[in-house]
């Protein structure tokens, strides 16, 4: 049997989607397959139990790729879809399916209509899209089971020595923290920790796997880029997340945000060394 997500959205939605994408699949013994844009779709590399990616530009869509989409929908053998995409269009394709279960938070195609959360972390959110199934979700107990070859080469990669390792993710651009702040933090790290082992994010572009592995690999994340930032919550790595709010954080022993509400240019050095357990 199978289930199908439709999932738009950039890499933070494709990776906030892991935990409800893996419980179906473990809970139910489905194979799964997923719907998102090309560009993201290497993230469900991660998954085990994604059998398949179908690559969709839900913005850019033309009649022919709606078409062509259908087509996918209609061949295998679904049981269950989890859609959340909205729009005629993609309430047109459903509706001509053969999906028995078709859970949207809107729309006509949908069996049942869900009511998303609007609190909390964001995976956790999905939960209601999953009850009409009889799957529970519990996004804190998620964790990235990468393989061994990976972590492998990501702690090969480390910089040398025994000390601890804080991978440090600047999102960039003129919202983030500043530029001094995160030299200054590293500075006065490195002096309270002289056996400090620091090292950059893989740039945007390498592999997920890869990118997933060092986050892995590393003993504390203090990251203002979201990608990393959930990729360290999916890990279970200890983390300072700039810019994020705690309402939006799972609340976990370890995870820490920091200048959610506001500017991240009124956010300290001090206050971050203190959420580093360094104050």
């Amino acid at each position: 049997m199978r289930a199908l997500f439709l999932i738009p959205g950039d890499a933070v939605r494709q990776l906030q989607a892991l935990p409800a994408v893996a419980a179906t699949a473990q809970q139910l013994k489905f194979q799964i397959q997923v719907a998102c844009p090309p560009s993201v779709g290497g993230i469900w590399d991660l998954v085990p139990d994604v059998e398949k990616v179908i690559p969709f530009n839900y913005s850019e869509a033309t009649l022919a790729d709606w078409t062509n989409l259908m087509g996918s929908v209609r061949d295998p053998d679904f049981q269950a879809c989890i859609n959340l995409a909205q729009g005629r269009q993609v309430d047109l394709m459903l509706s001509m399916s053969h999906i028995p279960k078709r859970l949207a938070a809107s729309g006509f195609s949908a069996t049942e209509k869900v009511k998303p959360l609007d609190q909390g972390w964001p995976p956790q959110r999905l939960a209601p899209y999953l009850v009409p199934i009889g799957v529970e979700l519990d996004a804190q107990a998620f964790r990235l089971l990468l393989p061994r070859s990976s972590l492998q080469k990501a702690t090969g990669a480390l910089p040398p020595g025994q000390g601890p390792v804080l991978l440090v993710a600047p999102k960039g651009g003129p919202q983030d923290w500043p530029r001094e702040n995160w030299s200054t933090v590293t500075q006065a790290i490195k002096l309270r920790l002289n056996d400090l082992r620091l090292q950059q994010s893989l740039q945007p572009g390498s592999p997920w796997s890869q990118r997933a592995a060092q986050v892995a690999a590393s003993d504390v994340v203090l990251a203002s880029d979201p990608v990393t930032i959930e990729l360290a919550l999916l890990c279970g790595v200890p983390l300072v997340a700039l810019g994020s709010r705690a309402d939006d954080l799972p609340a976990r022993d370890g995870v820490t945000g920091l200048g959610g509400t506001t500017p991240l240019t009124q956010v300290s050095v001090d206050t971050v060394l203190g959420a580093l357990g360094l104050g």
